[in-house]
């Protein structure tokens, strides 16, 4: 991650200090930039506000690796197990203290107890020093990215987009204006969800007139929530590709700016660009993180950015007619109660893993270009419930590095088969739990207006 955009982040604590989910972009930002003691200042801030927050806790385990203070480090790690004996990347970070402090068996336990709680935290360089095996193919890739070809990522259910859009930057390099090229049938399963979109979004864009004669508002908000990496971002892309409107996404980093009225000023600025160019999409990710509970902020420029936000889908400002406000999050239960008033993110859509079909699509696109023999995508597809299309793709990559040790060893290419690929599945959780594990208890004790009731119906749990 660049200093540039270490410094934009900087720049918007500085409207919003208080805001837990700018303080881990930042601290992580910081993390990769090398910037250790501000990571560590960032990671003990969000500490004094959340006691619990996991990720500041590994967060301040893995700098303390990175110093070489292995003991304190160790110390942390372990500490974090013994709260949530399933959290891999504190087993993995504990694998990595064992390997330099040469405790080879106690890193190979730690490591494989990494695997089994999260199939995507495997690691090359771990395993390099672990077994002295060479590095996979495309070991160091971004989990995020599934499939080589643009055209490949079309039907991926994830954050993944199809063929490259057109893209504008706004005046004031606040979010891209794109034309998406991809539209619901380049996205693979999820029928009841594209089915709820149609009703809440798609249907009263398409008939304006109908609407209006119901005195019913074209545009509005919607929330859509679910676990990361399931598709929030790509649906949103569709949505728009599917009512032909143009569609605007913005980064948190782009709205707030360190100059006291600026980042409401930027605020504005995007929903005049919207509505002028409607019909329009305005898609927020991270939402939670811009929209922040305001009684968690403590100072009063995040407070009035939030009072802008409000305003601006309240049409208080200008005309929203045609404009479509799309927030997505993975923690709606720290977005401001304000957003959920009718006429703001008044439509909530929970946005689940990959049904079946989807995970059959996903797993197609993923053999593409490898040495597969005899792929049964349905058989996996029944196997993998629960997963994510980051964990399909950690599906393949563990298969693929063990299928390249045996070639290497063979000076042949041995095919990757269903059997191998169901062998891999054996050792995976789905990444999904942990996230389930967070919004069961929000569904069943903080549910009071049956917002999170979806969550229950996905669970089976009847309240």
């Amino acid at each position: 991650m660049s200093d540039a955009k270490v410094d934009s982040l900087r720049q918007a604590l500085s409207v919003s200090p208080d805001n837990v989910p700018l303080l881990e972009l930042f601290a992580e930002a910081c993390v990769n930039a090398g910037l250790e003691a501000e990571a560590r200042q960032a990671f003990d801030k969000i500490l004094g506000l959340d006691a619990e927050n996991d990720t500041a806790k590994l967060g301040i385990a893995r700098i303390l690796f990175d110093q070489g203070k292995y003991s304190e480090a160790c110390i942390r790690a372990e500490a974090l197990i013994n709260d949530q004996p399933d959290h891999g990347a504190a087993w993995r970070l504990l694998a990595w203290i064992h390997v330099e402090e040469e405790n080879i068996g106690s890193a190979k336990t730690a490591y494989e107890r990494a695997i089994r709680c999260d199939g995507s935290l495997t690691d090359a360089d771990l395993e390099t020093r672990l077994y002295m095996k060479p590095r996979g193919d495309g070991a160091d890739s971004d989990r995020d990215d599934v499939g080589s070809s643009k055209k490949q990522r079309q039907s991926v259910h994830g954050d993944f987009s199809g063929d490259e859009p057109e893209v504008a930057k706004l005046d004031g390099n606040i979010g891209q204006m794109e034309k998406p090229t991809i539209a619901f049938a380049d996205v693979g399963g999820m029928d009841e969800v594209k089915e709820e979109i149609r009703m809440k979004i798609i249907y009263p864009m398409e008939n304006p007139d109908l609407f209006r004669a119901y005195g019913k508002r074209i545009g509005g908000g919607v929330l859509v929530y679910g676990p990361p990496g399931c598709g929030k971002t790509l649906l949103s892309r569709a949505t728009a590709g599917e009512i032909k409107a143009r569609f605007i996404s913005v980064g948190i980093h782009e709205i707030l700016d360190l100059w006291l009225g600026n980042s409401e000023k930027n605020m504005h600025g995007l929903f005049e660009m919207a509505r002028k160019e409607a019909p329009t999409i305005l898609f927020f990710d991270e939402v939670d993180a811009l929209a922040a509970d305001r009684k968690h902020l403590r100072q009063s420029s995040g407070r009035t950015l939030i009072n802008q936000f409000l305003a601006e889908m309240d049409g208080a400002a200008g005309e929203n007619d045609g404009v479509l406000v799309i927030g997505a999050t993975n923690a709606p239960w720290h977005i401001d109660p304000a957003f959920r008033r009718p006429g703001r993110f008044d439509r909530i859509l929970f946005v689940p893993p990959p049904d079946q079909t989807a995970r059959a699509a996903i797993i197609d696109i993923l053999a593409k270009g490898k040495p597969i023999k005899d792929l049964d995508a349905k058989k996996l597809a029944a196997k993998t419930d629960n997963f994510s299309g980051a964990d399909l793709k950690s599906m393949f990559d563990i298969t693929i590095e063990r299928s390249l040790a045996a070639a290497m060893k063979e000076n042949r290419i041995v095919p990757i088969t269903t059997k191998a690929l169901l062998g891999t599945v054996k050792s995976i959780k789905p990444t999904t739990r942990s996230w389930f594990e967070t919004a069961k208890n929000y569904a069943l004790y903080s549910n009071q207006n049956g917002m999170y009731d979806d969550i229950l119906d996905y669970l089976g749990i009847k309240k």
